[in-house]
């Protein structure tokens, strides 16, 4: 079964997951269990890796919205 997302669905979903990962990030809670010299990921990430992450992502889908844009806004035009 496939999910049918629009571009703008996707992109508030990904923005939606980094915002979540900053409220969980920010927490008192979250930075205590970080900074434990028994916390350790098999890449050495860290969440903020993650948002940072989703962030590219976002951005690159922003750049294929704005490249299509241009497209499609020059077809029909002689150039």
């Amino acid at each position: 079964m496939e999910i049918k997302l629009t571009t703008s669905e996707i992109r508030t979903i990904l923005q939606g997951c980094q915002y979540t990962l900053r409220l969980v990030g920010s927490s008192r809670d979250y930075r205590k269990i970080q900074s434990s010299e028994h916390f350790s990921t098999s890449n050495d990430v860290v969440l903020n890796d993650a948002f940072n992450i989703l962030g590219d992502v976002v951005n690159a889908i922003e750049q294929v919205e704005q490249f299509s844009q241009q497209g499609e806004s020059g077809h029909g035009t002689g150039n």
